[in-house]
């Protein structure tokens, strides 16, 4: 990014205003991409743990907190500067969980559920993908609806009817 900076400056300096414009295209397009990986990152972590609660019936302090935390850093990463619109609108995430994040969270939860007894292949085999995404999808709805300070209290909720949530929630073991 560093060398685009310089070359835009050069540009500019040098008058050449269509070749500064394309590269601040470039930079712009750049920076989405940037947002877009550490949001599959965090959605990532996300289905891993949504993964594991369905697949062990049962919902850790650990999982609940990355859970949450990738609920809110994805709400941060997802909003735009204008604070009006998004990086990735509500009806895109199931092509965006289906297409470029299901299966490597899958290969990675392999690695955790029941302590690695299954290969990813065999996990994809038992794994109720329908469930994992639409739980994940209302989750992800959350995000456009409330904001920073109400969205810990709405996820308990949501948390609370996962398989073991009851007993999370009322911190039985």
């Amino acid at each position: 990014m560093t060398q685009e900076l310089i070359d835009l400056r050069t540009c500019i300096l040098e008058g050449r205003y269509a070749d500064a414009l394309a590269i601040v295209d470039e930079l712009e397009g750049m920076s989405k991409q940037a947002i877009l990986r550490n949001i599959q990152a965090y959605l990532r972590i996300l289905l891993i743990h949504l993964i594991k609660n369905q697949l062990e019936q049962r919902l850790t302090n650990s999982w609940v907190t990355y859970i949450r935390n990738s609920i809110r850093e994805i709400k941060k990463l997802n909003i735009k500067d204008n604070k009006t619109s998004y990086y990735i609108n509500s009806d895109e995430w199931e092509k965006m969980i289906e297409e470029e994040v299901m299966e490597d969270a899958i290969a990675d939860a392999s690695e955790e559920v029941m302590n690695g007894q299954f290969t990813r292949s065999q996990l994809s085999a038992i794994l109720n993908k329908n469930q994992i995404l639409t739980i994940a999808k209302n989750f992800l709805a959350l995000t456009y609806t409330y904001s920073p300070k109400e969205l810990p209290g709405i996820m308990d909720d949501y948390l609370s009817q996962l398989a073991g949530g009851e007993n999370w929630i009322n911190r039985q073991k």
